[in-house]
Order: structure tokens, then sequence, then C-alpha cells
């Protein structure tokens, strides 16, 4: 086989491929076989028909065809194994050739990964919030926790802000009643936003018994996206009354003897959220620091397809009905155009993304090992309530296992780009990327060793 490779573009390449008969031989072999199966001709069995006899009966197109579309997928792969370009999705092949007895051409137009110049990482220099607990957040998490040991107590006055109250609903559009908007004896916390819109304004300031009528725009059912009439009716209300914070709270709430213990322990709990959510700020930060100094020629095709799929995604939920999406897009006051510029905007930046970090991740020999590619799996089965081994079938079945990996490795290997940056918080301090991402795998091995 002979293959030669033109450069189209920095991001793309056709592949012209040419095949002789003689390296053919297995694919006839394979296709007589097929198609053996497929014909009865009096006198042989099926599967059993010499080639002769065979082609006497159908031909040598249909024969032809079956080495070609068996063969030139395979020649492809082979063509590009023995290249050194990377591609990227589908090919578009073309057959241009069919030599009987000679040989088979073809040309395959494909993205491919483009030449990528990468800075030298100490030179990025990021800066992070500080990591400040202050005590109005203390305050408030004490707060939390007192809620969730707190009893509800009728009131005798009007409704306010995070009451708990009781209400029946009912709506009409256009006059008729909408059925899925009608229920009695419904619990709500004002102020929750677990509602419709408009409910919370309407219900405040209201007294036990009172009935209150408003307008809003339905978000969900048959009537999403029109307008409804509501009318609620406050049959109670209750306000939520928190136990003290003292020593005895903290004992029934916690394993603290004492409020100051547990209060020490809230606002160290805060701190290593602060600290996870500084480490994932700069992680952010670097990135975008190392996108904006790479020039990446993007690969069209890898950006359509990018495009397609987080347009897909959008109006699944809508049952893929454009005209509720778009309803819903003027709810987000945002047009069609906004909605699709920022899609491509977004999916440009993340094949971008993906083409540098891969890059990084060749450069710097980053590997994925088993446990953190199960890892990877337990969470990604975690967040679509699934158990790892039904995550894993069907990730399988739609082959997006060499996708899950891929996307692991390109963590690794913008997280050894942040330790190489120079990282800070708002105070000018430089952070201790040990101390936020915990060490490196060859420093994790050493310090091992020494103990």
């Amino acid at each position: 086989m002979k293959s030669t490779v033109e450069h189209l573009s920095p991001t793309r390449v056709r592949i012209n491929v040419e095949v002789p008969f003689d390296e053919l031989k297995p694919n006839f072999d394979r296709a007589y076989k097929a198609l053996a199966q497929q014909v009865r001709i009096p006198g042989f069995r099926p599967g059993k028909v010499p080639a002769r006899v065979l082609e006497s009966r159908i031909g040598r197109g249909p024969v032809l065809d079956e080495v070609v579309n068996e063969a030139v997928p395979a020649k492809y792969l082979e063509a590009v194994n023995s290249s050194e370009v990377r591609t990227l999705g589908r090919p578009d092949i073309e057959v241009t050739k069919i030599e009987d007895g000679a040989e088979i051409a073809f040309t395959a137009e494909v993205d491919v990964r483009p030449e990528i110049t990468v800075p030298a990482f100490g030179e990025l220099s990021v800066s992070v919030d500080d990591v400040e607990v202050t005590e109005d957040e203390v305050t408030e998490q004490l707060d939390s926790l007192r809620a969730r040991f707190g009893t509800l107590a009728g009131v005798d006055r009007a409704a306010q802000e995070g009451d708990f109250v009781s209400i029946d609903l009912s709506a009409t559009v256009d006059g008729e009643e909408v059925e899925d908007a009608q229920t009695s004896g419904l619990s709500y916390e004002i102020g929750s936003g677990q509602l419709i819109e408009g409910i919370d304004e309407a219900l405040i300031g209201a007294s036990e018994g009172d009935t209150k009528t408003f307008t809003t725009k339905l978000v969900a059912g048959e009537h999403a996206g029109k307008d409804a009439e509501v009318t609620v009716k406050l049959n109670s209300v209750k306000e939520r009354q928190l136990p003290e914070a003292d020593d005895e709270f903290a004992q029934m709430a916690s394993e603290f003897d004492t409020v100051e213990e547990l209060i020490a322990d809230l606002r160290e709990r805060m701190a290593k959220v602060k600290k996870m959510q500084q480490g994932m700020q700069a992680r952010d930060k670097v990135l975008d620091a190392l996108l904006e100094t790479v020039e990446v020629p993007l690969p069209e095709k890898v950006v359509e397809s990018e495009v397609e799929v987080r347009q897909h995604d959008a109006v699944h939920p809508f049952d893929h009905d454009e005209k509720r999406f778009e309803e819903w897009l003027e709810q987000q006051e945002k047009t069609r155009e906004q909605f699709d510029a920022e899609t491509r905007e977004e999916a440009e930046k993340a094949v971008r993304t993906q083409l540098v970090l891969d890059t990084i991740a060749d450069a710097e020999d980053v590997s994925v090992s088993d446990d953190e590619l199960t890892q990877r799996i337990i969470y990604q089965a975690q967040r679509f309530g699934m158990s790892p081994d039904q995550f894993v079938q069907q990730a399988q079945q739609s082959g997006q296992l060499g996708a899950l990996y891929a996307d692991v490795r390109r963590s690794k290997a913008l997280f050894s780009v942040v330790r190489q940056a120079k990282v800070t918080d708002a105070s000018g301090n430089e952070l201790d990327l040990d101390e936020l991402f915990g060490p490196q795998e060859g420093e994790e091995a050493e310090t091992a060793k020494a103990e």
C-alpha cells in the first residue's frame, strides 16, 4: 500500500491511498464467503458456491463493492497509523479509482490536530481571592444548623419572608382552568423561590384566610410560556423558632461539648471549602491565561460538531420542540441569534482547550492509571444517579469510555500547568500548591521512600 499526506490547512489534510490488488486477497475471500451466503444457486449448499460460479451468476461488480466497503476503512486507518498526523473526527472518503486486477485508490479528507506552541508555564501568573472566613458567614452557618433543629409555631400576624404557610393554588389561562396548577394544602416557605414567580409578593403582608390574585408566566406544562392568572388562598402562617446557640444545643447538634468548639469547627470547615474554591479558581484562571497566550487554529468540522452537541443538549429538555425552546429564551431575555453566538463561542473555547491540553499531555507524557479512571467513573455515575457498572456499560455502548479517559488526562495536564505557574492571592502571598492539590506523584513517591 502507498499513501501520501497533503496539508490543506493547519487543521485539515488529504490522505491519498493506493492499494494493489495483491494486498486484497483476504478481503476478496471474505467477500466471496459473505455473498455466497446470500445467493442461492442450484446444486450448491449456501456458502459453498465457488468464486468463479458466483461471479458468473451475480457479476464482478457486487464482489468489488463488498471488497471496497470492507477494505477502504481498514486501509484508511492503516494509512493514518503510518503517518505522523493526529486525526480528529470522521473522514470524508472518496474512492477515485477501481482498476480491477491492479489497484484501488481513494482519498480521505479529515481534520487533524494542529501544531501548537505552548509557553513556558512558569511565565504564567494569576491572582485568586484570599481565603477569609467572616463572622457573618460563621453566624449564617450556625443559624442554618439551628434551623435544622427548629420548630414551627403558629403566629397571629401577617405573613413575612421566611414564614411557612399552607396555601391553596389555582390558575387560569385565557379564562380556562389549568388543571396541573390546582392544589390544596400546599406547604411553602416564603422567599425560598421554589414556586412560581410572583407568589412571594402576593403572600407577604397577607393574613390567614386572605385570597390574592396575580399574573405570572408559566414555565412548565402545556401552557409553558403563557401568562396565567393565579389565585392563592392563605390557610395558615407559621414561623420557625430556633433553639438557643448554647452548649446544650452544641451537644444536641454535634459531637462537641461547647458552642465555642462547634463554632470553631464551622469556621475550619468553611476555610477548607474556601481553599477548595481557591484551588478551582486558580485552575480556571491559569487555563484562561494559557489560552490567551497560545494561538490555536480551530478545525472547523470539530467545532461544528461541538456546536451541534451543545444545541442538542439545550433543546433536549423541551422534547426538541424549537418553539418551546425559543419561548424559554424569550423569558431569559435572549434571542436565538444571541444563544447561537454564545454556543459557538463556548464550543470554540472547548475545542481550543482540548487541543492545547492534549498537546501538553503528549509533551509531558501524561498517563492515566486504572484508579484515576475508576474514580472519574464513580464520580460521573453518582452525577447521573447510576451504579458504576451501569455507567461503564452505557459508556461502552455509546463509545464514550475513550472520551472519559481523555478528559482525565487533560485534567492532569492542566494541574501540571497550574503547579508550574505563579499563583498568588489578592494580598500578594504566593500559594502553596501542594497544600491546595496535594503533592505531585513523583514527590509523593519520594516522601514515601524517605519515610
